[in-house]
């Protein structure tokens, strides 16, 4: 079949190369200049099974309830005249019940373990280099009632077979030494070794040229403009080329695969496709003392921030906010990653040359993916993975061309249709 797929991030170009090596015609439209130009551009490089967890939780709602008030809380919300935002929100609250939290930490479990091995193999085949590291990730509290509640989440994540094993504070010191001189603020944490990191720009631009030599079409600076239907079927998709011209591409089958931007396509079509735009943050240090700075990927509960090591860079990524469709940067959560990574790493990393960047996460309420058949026949979504689209894209594509394959995917998860 030719298939048509809508975006390049890591999920629709790990989409595309599953569809060729499946035997697939393949032509990838995207409206930037190259691949992973949006959220997979600069993320917090985590491939971590161990947070596979939903934001949904019983607790959630009074700790969002905190941060209402925050201006420098980890996830902002600000009440606004969008209603896909408040049935966003309807749907977040119903997540948060109790008898959701197991379920939806199951499926995302094993996807993502799927997703890691699918990568790991396609590491070894391929021989790609992206800065990875098998260091594991290790997370951090500062506050010992938080350190007691999330222990609820790990342990069911153990239970799933995710060894996020519960460590001492000394035994944090061993695992990273360079978190020693902030000891005293840092309660107890959890660790799993099994967790990697790497850069996902450099991963996914790889893929895409390894999928273009491999006969993949990719045409860039190309907006999908609507898909047209006809017959209960997706007959085409119009496009604004880089000229500004419309044109018409047509194809068997059709993967929406554009993060966020997903909902405004196949709304129209009355899809239902409930992915709001979570907007993250990253900051990325250059090392200047690497005996300083972390080689173990780090999370900090409190902040809701993560560090990476790539290459002789940190990333520092996390935070959300929901608040529509824009990319600005916010000068005052700039400015607090700034003094947190100065009170972390003082003498590590150059602080004067920080790099800023924000990306929108296709979050669900769920924090479960959207992947499969739409009520469309030939049209199919891989979408809605929120922070874990590094961590869940190379087995979300690989699931996905299963399915349009004909076959049965391998995870035992909630795929639609």
């Amino acid at each position: 079949m030719k298939i048509a797929v809508l975006g390049s991030g890591i999920i629709g170009t790990a989409t595309a190369w599953w569809l060729l090596q499946a035997g697939h015609e393949v032509v990838v439209i995207d409206r930037q200049s190259g691949p992973a130009q949006e959220a997979s551009r600069a993320n917090g490089c985590q491939i971590s099974v161990s947070h596979s967890e939903p934001w949904a939780n019983p607790q959630a709602p009074l700790q969002l309830l905190k941060w209402l008030f925050q201006k420098n809380a980890p996830l902002s919300f600000r009440p606004r005249f969008d209603l896909r935002l408040w049935l966003w929100g309807l749907a977040f609250l119903r997540e948060c019940l109790p008898g959701r939290q197991a379920p939806n930490i199951q499926a995302m479990v094993r996807l993502a373990e799927y997703s890691r091995r699918t990568l790991q193999a396609m590491r070894a085949d391929l021989g790609i280099e992206y800065n990875h590291l098998e260091r594991g990730i290790l997370t951090f509290y500062r506050d010992a009632g938080e350190f007691e509640t999330s222990q609820k989440a790990a342990g069911l994540m153990r239970n799933f077979g995710v060894d996020r094993r519960i460590v001492s504070t000394d035994e944090i010191m061993q695992i990273e030494p360079a978190l020693i001189p902030a000891r005293s603020f840092i309660v107890g944490g959890d660790y799993t070794a099994e967790d990697e990191t790497g850069d996902v720009y450099l991963f996914t631009t790889a893929l895409a040229e390894r999928a273009r030599r491999a006969g993949a079409e990719f045409r860039f600076s190309t907006r999908v403009s609507r898909l047209l239907t006809e017959g209960g079927r997706i007959q085409g998709v119009e496009l604004i080329d880089p000229e500004g011209l419309y044109q018409t591409l047509t194809a068997d089958a059709y993967v929406a695969a554009l993060g966020s931007d997903t909902l405004r396509l196949v709304a129209p079509l009355g899809v239902p496709c409930n992915v709001y735009p979570a907007k993250g943050y990253s900051a990325t240090f250059d090392i200047v003392d690497s005996d300083a700075a972390p080689t173990v990927s780090l999370t900090d509960s409190a902040h809701k921030v993560v560090y990476t090591r790539i290459g002789k860079q940190i990333r520092m990524a996390g935070t959300a906010e929901l608040s529509g469709y824009s990319r600005a940067l916010n000068t005052i959560r700039c400015d607090n990653m700034l003094a947190q990574a100065r009170d972390l790493f003082p003498n590590a990393l150059d602080f004067a040359t920080v790099r800023f960047w924000s990306g929108l996460r296709p979050s669900t309420p769920s924090n479960v993916p959207l992947i499969g058949r739409t009520r469309i026949s030939n049209l199919y979504m891989n979408t809605g993975h929120g922070t874990l689209g590094w961590t869940m894209g190379a087995g979300s594509g690989r699931a996905l061309a299963d399915l349009i394959s004909g076959k049965s995917p391998e995870p035992d998860f909630p795929f639609l249709g």
